[in-house]
């Protein structure tokens, strides 16, 4: 009969989902977490690491916004599970600091007012890490390019773009 559920699925009942102990590498701290076998690795962060610099944006990892690095490569943590991440090296906008000092890409944002209302700012400067470390600095076009995948509804990609290359030619001088 049109318009019915098939027996089996009412027959189901809901069943709640499985739980997984799950060890996570953030920020090079280890966390021993329980969660569902669905959750992200963006929910994981922000719901159960109490991390909420990676941002909620579109869900789809068509913006950005909750780009993290796992083992150096950007990754867009609303489509990555938790699970499938264990053991590997998770680095979020919070873990890039030394104490004081931001990171390099960090501090050219502020002097070039790289954003403006903030949202898509973590997920910039966590792309933007992984284009210089991936050598996709050389030029505006190549930085527009590779930066492509993170969305900045403000339109401040021009101070975006430069402060990436001021970071990349930091990156290429030794660190003191």
């Amino acid at each position: 009969m049109p318009g019915t559920i098939p027996q089996a699925i009412a027959q189901q009942g809901g069943a709640p989902p499985a739980k997984l102990d799950v060890v996570l590498r953030v920020n090079g701290t280890e966390h021993a977490l329980t969660l569902d076998s669905r959750t992200t690795l963006l929910d994981a962060l922000r719901e159960h690491l109490n991390l909420t610099g990676s941002k909620k944006g579109c869900g789809l990892g068509q913006c950005g916004a909750c780009t993290v690095l796992v083992d150096g490569k950007r990754v867009k943590s609303c489509l990555s599970l938790a699970a499938l991440v264990e053991g590997r090296e998770i680095t979020t906008i919070e873990g890039l600091a030394r104490g004081d000092e931001l990171h390099p890409l960090q501090a050219a944002f502020i002097e070039r007012d790289a954003f403006q209302c903030g949202y898509c700012t973590s997920g910039q400067i966590m792309a933007g890490i992984a284009c210089i470390s991936e050598g996709h600095a050389g030029s505006p076009e190549e930085i527009r390019e590779w930066m492509s995948g993170n969305l900045c509804r403000c339109g401040a990609y021009d101070h975006i773009v430069a402060a990436i290359q001021d970071a990349a030619e930091t990156s290429s001088q030794p660190r003191g």
